[in-house]
């Protein structure tokens, strides 16, 4: 069996780049779904409750995604995985040319749902093996990076499209790439399978032993803070959904800024982020995993100064691109959450990451109707408490990396 360490660097960049490659249109998929919500919306006639509702059927398929396809890859291999979820998410992006109503598109969410809950367990699985302790933070930024990047992008084509008069449902055809690229894993991206990663024991087993691997993150010593990351997942994720899930509409109906602008508004955020993610990687390569909890306090702050203070579009911007970058402290988490559990379990102990969604789905169900009632900038400021709670929780877990490898 080989092990990662002697597998040439261009080997293991060559399987990086291609992953990333997959993670782009991975983001692009997921964030249709907040990015084009307005437009949706407003081509099917749905109500503010029921575009809320399509992250929540998505989020429900993520989950189920996350905790079947993260066993799947740690059984049968992460590159076999990849292939699936690759071939999963872009053909059911490409299906959405052919939805026309709400029962349709709550069936095509949920299905692109699991295949996209199953992508951030495997690639995190694929990376951390193939790269170093000292390393998996920056990796981490680099991924993250280019997930904001997708969806820095989805939002500045989206603004140019209406500026062009171009129908919106162009955006869908991203998903053709990855069904694509798909079958290149089998040429770019290492077999798992027959590679002992950084940081195994050497006598160790490579992939789960477990009928059902999940069973091991519930063991005694460890089901506390199991619970404990799922919950500060879902507090994660509930405060993006809570924010970010909504600005692109509060943006349009209470700030009242043209689609021409909207989507360069929050194309800025997420180059923040992308900025962010590498920031946060490499401090926490220094510092430790625990140290982007800060990030969390930040972003808390910056929210009411975005929702009430009048700021004009310039400045709005320049906000949002801050506020992204401390959002994006979570880039972290995944290669944290692989080195808080044995090497054999990474993609089943990532896909806690997308358990938070049991959390998170009910923030539209939530906030929607508040919304209807109190606006939706008072509503959205429930980001800053989610964000709080989060980092305390995050102080409190274990850390993996020490300072003495700064």
């Amino acid at each position: 069996m080989t092990n990662a360490a002697d597998l040439s660097p261009a080997r293991r960049i060559g399987a990086l780049v291609f992953l990333l490659t997959g993670y782009f249109f991975y983001a692009w998929s997921w964030n249709t779904v907040d990015i084009l919500r307005p437009y949706i919306q407003a081509d099917l006639g749905l109500s503010l409750t029921q575009s809320g509702s399509l992250y929540t059927v998505q989020a429900i398929g993520a989950i189920l995604g996350a905790v079947v396809m993260g066993q799947v890859a740690d059984k049968i291999g992460r590159r076999n995985a990849l292939i699936i979820s690759m071939v999963g998410f872009g053909s059911m992006l490409l299906s959405a040319l052919l939805v026309h109503d709400y029962a349709a598109l709550i069936g095509q969410r949920v299905l692109m749902g699991f295949f996209l809950g199953s992508m951030y367990p495997i690639a995190v699985g694929i990376y951390s093996g193939l790269f170093a302790r000292s390393m998996r933070g920056l990796i981490a930024g680099f991924v993250l990076g280019t997930y904001n990047l997708a969806v820095s992008a989805l939002g500045f084509l989206s603004a140019a499209a209406f500026r062009e008069g171009l129908d919106w449902r162009l955006l869908l055809w991203a998903g053709m790439v990855p069904v694509i690229l798909a079958g290149f894993a089998l040429v770019v991206v290492p077999d798992d399978r027959k590679i002992r990663p950084f940081d195994a024991d050497p006598g160790g087993p490579t992939t789960a032993q477990a009928t059902v691997p999940i069973a091991e993150l519930f063991q005694a010593g460890v089901a506390r803070q199991t619970l404990l990351l799922a919950l500060m997942s879902g507090l994660n994720f509930f405060a993006y959904q809570a924010f970010t899930g909504w600005a692109s509409t509060y943006l349009r109906t209470e700030r009242g800024i043209p689609d021409t602008v909207v989507g360069d508004v929050l194309g800025w955020q997420f180059i923040g982020a992308a900025v962010g993610g590498l920031a946060w990687g490499w401090v926490s390569d220094r510092l430790g995993r625990r140290s982007g909890a800060t990030g969390f306090v930040l972003a808390a702050a910056i929210v009411p100064i975005y929702l009430f203070a009048p700021l004009p579009v310039a400045v709005l911007e320049a906000t949002g691109f801050v506020y992204g970058v401390m959002l994006s402290a979570s880039a972290i988490w995944g290669p944290w959450l692989s080195e808080l559990y044995p090497p054999h379990l990474r993609s089943t102990a990532a896909s806690i990451y997308n358990w938070g969604r049991v959390i998170s789905m009910m923030a539209p169900l939530i906030t929607a109707p508040m919304a209807e009632v109190l606006g939706l900038a008072p509503v959205m400021c429930l980001a800053s408490v989610s964000f709080l709670l989060a980092a305390v929780i995050w102080f409190r877990l274990p850390e993996t990396v020490k300072h003495s490898r700064a």
